[in-house]
C-alpha cells in the first residue's frame, strides 16, 4: 500500500458496548436509531459490508473487509476514542465536571479574560445559548459550560467577542483546567434566534506518548489531516492541516487529495454526524448526513488506485433517538475497501487501536502502540 484514507464518521457507532452500564448508555445504538427514517439510505456501506458486521444481521454479498470494534480505553468522548484508533489505550478517563468547574478557578480566568462568567454548568450546546445568550449579550460576560464529556467549552456572540478574541481565551482556558478539549463555541443572530457558527475551533491536550502519526512522520511518510484530527493530537505527527467546516468541505478534500502523490495517511474527521445531529438528537438529519456520506462514496472509491486503501470507522457513539444528548458507550464500525483487500469478516476485535498497529504494519514503521495488527488477514 502506498496511501491509506482513514475516515471517521464522528460519532457514528453500531450497538452499546458490554461496558455501556458503566456509562449510564446500556441500550443504545446509533445506527438502530436513524435506520429505520426514511432518509436513511447506506447501499455502498452495506456493499462494504456494514450490515454484515457481528450482530447487525446482514447477509449481503460484499466486497473488502468489516468488522466491530469495542473500546479498550475508559471514555466516550472524541479525544479518547480518536487516540485509540491512533495507538493510545487510556486506562483512566479524562477528568470530567458535572458539578461545574472550582469556583475559584474559574474567577481567576475571568479575569485574565476581563470578563464575568455565565453558567457553569453540564449544559446542551443550543439550550446554553438561548438561556444565557441575551445576558451575554447584554454585559459581554462569556458563557462557560460543560457536558458529560472532559470539555470546557466558552460561547459568546462574534458580535460581541471576535473570533480571535475567543481563541485567545480558549488558549487561556487550555492552560488552566484539565480538560481533554477547550472549545470555542462562537454563535451569531438575535435572541431568541441564535445559530452557532462553523468557526468552532478545539484546543485539546496533546498526546500522552507518540501515536501512529508521530510514528509515521518520523519514518518519512506524509500524515495530512482534514477536519479537527490537527486539534485533537494537538498537531503532533500530523504533516499538513486541512481545516474544514462541514462533512461535505471534508469529503471535497478527501477527493482532492485522491488527486496528490503522496505516500502515507491521510487522517480525516468528518464532524457533523456528532455535532449538528447527534448532540441534537436529530434522527432525520443523522440518517440524512449518513446517507449523503453514502452516496459520496462511489465517487470516492472508483477513484481510488492499486496501492490505495479505505478505512472507515468511528471513534464513539452519540444516539440521537436517547434523552440524553451526550456521547453514548458503543461499539464501532470498520470497513475496509481497495484493489488488494480480501473480503473477510474480521468479525469482533478488542480494540480501536488495532487500527494504528494495522496501518503501522503496512507501511512497515516500528512502534510501541498497543494493539494487534490484520494486516495479514485483509491483505
Amino acid at each position: 500500500m502506498k496511501r491509506i484514507f482513514l475516515i471517521v464518521l464522528d460519532s457514528f457507532g453500531i450497538g452499546h458496548a458490554p461496558d455501556a452500564e458503566n456509562f449510564g448508555d446500556e441500550g443504545s445504538n446509533t445506527l438502530e436509531a436513524i435506520k429505520n427514517s426514511a432518509l436513511f439510505k447506506a447501499d455502498n456501506m452495506a456493499s462494504l459490508g456494514l450490515f454484515n458486521i457481528d450482530k447487525n444481521g446482514g447477509s449481503l454479498d460484499t466486497v473488502g473487509a468489516y468488522g466491530r470494534l469495542q473500546e479498550r480505553s475508559r471514555g466516550k468522548d472524541t479525544t479518547i476514542g480518536h487516540w485509540e484508533i491512533a495507538g493510545i489505550v487510556s486506562d483512566t478517563p479524562l477528568p470530567t465536571y458535572p458539578e461545574g468547574f472550582d469556583a475559584e478557578m474559574l474567577e481567576e480566568f475571568g479575569r485574565k479574560c476581563g470578563r464575568k462568567i455565565l453558567c457553569n454548568k453540564p449544559y446542551s450546546g443550543t439550550q446554553v445559548i438561548l438561556d444565557y445568550g441575551r445576558e451575554h449579550m447584554e454585559t459581554g460576560a462569556l458563557i462557560v459550560y460543560t457536558s458529560a464529556d472532559s470539555v470546557f467549552q466558552i460561547a459568546a456572540h462574534e458580535d460581541i467577542v471576535p473570533i480571535e478574541q475567543l481563541y485567545e481565551y480558549c488558549e487561556i482556558a487550555r492552560k488552566m483546567f484539565r480538560v481533554g478539549r477547550v472549545i470555542a463555541r462562537p454563535f451569531v443572530g438575535k435572541y431568541p434566534d441564535f445559530t452557532r457558527t462553523a468557526n468552532r475551533h478545539d484546543f485539546s491536550i496533546a498526546p500522552p506518548k507518540n501515536t501512529m502519526l508521530d510514528f509515521l512522520h518520523e519514518a518519512g511518510y506524509d500524515t495530512p489531516s482534514v477536519g479537527k484530527i490537527y486539534d485533537i493530537f494537538d498537531g503532533k505527527g500530523v504533516s499538513k492541516r486541512n481545516a474544514i467546516k462541514s462533512n461535505a468541505e471534508g469529503m471535497e478534500k478527501a477527493l482532492e487529495y485522491l488527486e496528490e502523490d503522496f505516500k502515507g495517511l491521510c487522517f480525516i474527521n468528518l464532524v457533523d454526524f456528532d455535532s449538528l445531529w447527534g448532540h441534537r438528537n436529530d434522527v432525520e438529519g443523522y440518517a440524512k448526513g449518513i446517507a449523503e456520506f453514502d452516496a459520496w462514496l462511489p465517487a470516492f472509491t472508483e477513484k481510488m488506485r492499486d496501492d490505495d486503501m479505505l478505512i472507515i470507522t468511528a471513534d464513539h457513539g452519540c444516539d440521537p433517538s436517547t434523552p440524553s444528548t451526550d456521547h453514548s458507550r458503543e461499539d464501532v464500525p470498520l470497513l475496509i475497501y481497495g484493489k488488494n483487500i480480501k473480503n473477510v469478516n474480521l468479525a469482533t476485535r478488542n480494540g480501536f487501536c488495532d487500527i494504528a498497529k494495522t496501518i503501522c504494519d503496512i507501511f512497515e514503521v516500528e512502534n510501541d502502540l498497543v494493539g494487534i495488527s490484520f494486516k495479514d488477514i485483509i491483505l
